[in-house]
This record gives structure tokens, sequence and C-alpha cells, in this order.
């Protein structure tokens, strides 16, 4: 049987939110299910790769029990976002690939199916290798999920402590591309990495993902890559899908920040040099220094000492990391 499409999904300890995803993938007009319950498209069948990174939640046991046509490698460690999606893209199939965040939900807006046209899209745009849906947050709030490549200035004011001061900066929002309107299919830089739909060959021709970074920044760099190969990436806001957004990082909070930050600085010093790195990497060390001062101060208060308590841990560990990044992956700029 020919696979139509190759759905990989990356999990940590999120066995309800990944049952939601699969149930929500099965309640699409454009997918049926064969006798023994696994998902298929006219055009041909539907293969989906769940890579488990070492959860202890029950979710390859709650996979075999519910979903057994799911395709299960289960990690005995985790190996990161970018590293697992890697494994599940080697054991696909299929001539389109998504790449989809367990918290996501496939989402019927105006009687949609953004399966269906995210899909229909890539086969008549022999171009485009990359397609990125609408994200919304679960309250229906729209969800960032297209941006231009960033400069210095946009890494220093987005998502950073001067964002919280400046929230509608002129750079932050140039980078998340609001200045573009959502009515139709346009052309973007890049697109985020909770839903984003491949096209085979331009899979093959760019490769795998870069694994130096562990998690975020991944999609950005293999983004940049699709585009310099001549590849198109293109948003499609016709296309919903919700999107819970860090359930699996936010059980770490520390490592969110760390892995977070030196995303970002590794992407600099890959595609800006090191001396933007550098700048960079001391700019985020010293808006830690700051945050850490103003939760210690907090909590000298007695205001909620408990969540201080909590923040200042979480900022100790970013500054003892150095926020260090590791080495890009050779032969993936």
């Amino acid at each position: 049987m020919d696979v139509e499409l190759s759905i990989v999904i990356v999990s940590w300890n999120v066995a309800p939110l990944l049952r939601e995803c699969l149930l929500s993938l099965l309640a699409l007009p454009s997918v049926t299910q064969t006798a023994d319950g696994s998902p298929r498209l006219r055009e041909g069948s539907i293969q989906v790769v769940v890579v488990d990174n070492a959860s202890t939640d029950g979710t390859v046991e709650m996979l075999r029990r519910e979903f057994p046509w799911v395709e299960v490698i289960a990690n005995s460690q985790n190996l990161g976002f970018t590293a697992g999606n890697n494994l599940g893209l080697a054991r696909s199939r299929g001539r389109f690939l998504l790449l989809l965040n367990p918290d996501t939900r496939f989402i019927l807006a105006d009687h949609v199916d953004p399966l269906a046209v995210m899909l229909e899209y890539l086969r008549n745009h022999p171009r485009v290798g990359v397609v990125g849906p609408r994200l919304i947050y679960a309250d229906g709030r729209p969800q960032p999920s297209r941006r231009r490549f960033p400069n210095l200035a946009m890494a220093l004011m987005e998502s950073t402590l001067l964002e919280e001061w400046f929230p509608r900066n002129r750079w932050a929002r140039a980078y998340r591309m609001e200045d573009v309107p959502l009515d139709g299919p346009h052309e973007v830089d890049w697109v985020t990495g909770a839903a984003m739909l491949v096209r085979r060959e331009a899979w093959q021709e760019v490769g795998a993902l870069d694994e130096a970074f562990f998690m975020y920044s991944e999609e950005l760099d293999w983004c940049r890559r699709f585009r310099q190969a001549g590849w198109e990436v293109v948003h499609l806001p016709q296309a919903v899908v919700m999107h819970y957004e860090g359930r699996s990082s936010e059980q770490v909070i520390a490592a969110r920040h760390i892995h977070f930050e030196t995303s970002k600085i590794l992407y600099f010093r890959k595609y800006h040099g090191r001396l933007q790195a550098g700048f960079l990497r001391a700019f985020l060390l010293l808006t830690y220094v700051w945050r850490l001062a103003t939760e210690t101060a907090k909590y000298i208060l007695r205001h909620k000492p408990s969540l201080r308590q909590a923040r200042m841990r979480a900022y100790v560990q970013v500054l003892r990391s150095g926020l260090k990044p590791q080495r890009a992956t050779e032969g993936t700029q």
C-alpha cells in the first residue's frame, strides 16, 4: 500500500494530550479507517510514527493498547526533540512528512479540514518544500506561527526581558510578521515546528534536522536551509491547528530556559558569526542576573516565597550553565 503521508510525533510525558492529538486525526473528514483501525487518505495510507523519549507516564503502553497501528520508537533516554524527529523521519515512508507536536489538535475552522488543505497545497505547488498552518491556543487566541529570519535587534527584543518591558516593540512585531495580514497563503522565512508539512524530496535534498539544537530553533535552522536550497516555505492560514504549547518542556523549567537561549545563540553563531553570538550570549546572561536579583528581592519581602524560590533556583541553573551552545552539526548549513 502506498504511503501518502508520514506523521512524526516526538513525545515526552504527555500521554493524555497525545491521545487527543491522535483522536483528532481520526476525526478529520479526509481520514478514513481501515479494518484494523489505521488511518488512510483517499490518495494512500497514513503512517504514524511516535518517538517516545523515555516517558514515565505510560505513553508507550497507552499507544500499544489504544492505537496499535502507531509505529512506536521507545527510547531508553530523552534524546531531545530534534534527535527524536530525525529518528522518526528516518523511519518514514510517506510522500509527505508531517512533524507534529503531541500537544496539538486538528481543528475544523469554518469547516476546513487542515490536513487536507495543506496536502492539497503541496501537491499543487511543486516548488514549495514546507507548509505551516495557523496555530491557535486552547482558548482560541491566535498563536504566532510564522516568522522572519531574526537579526540581532530582533533577538534582543523578542522573548527577552526587553520585550517584557516593551511588549509592543517594532522588532519583535516584525519578527513575528504582525505587519502581514493573515488573508491567504503567503511565503515566509520560516514556520514554527509544532506542525509543519514537508515534501519528501525537499527533506532528502536538505537533510536531517541539526541535532546541535536539542530543542528550540531547530525548525528555524531547517527552514533556512530549505530556503537556501531554493525551496519555498509557505504559511497557510486556512489550515488551523490548536497547540497547547510547551506541555513537555514546562515540566523542567530551568532546562527549558537553557535550551531556548542556547539554541538562539547557536543559530546566531552558525549564521551571523561568533561576534554577534557572543554579544547575544552576554546580553542574555545579564538578563538572568537581573531576573535573579528581582526574584531575590521579592523573596526577601516575602511576596509569594515558594514561587520566588522556584524561580531563583531556575535562574541560578541558567547562570551556572553559562548558556554555552554545542557546535552545529557538520554539513547542515
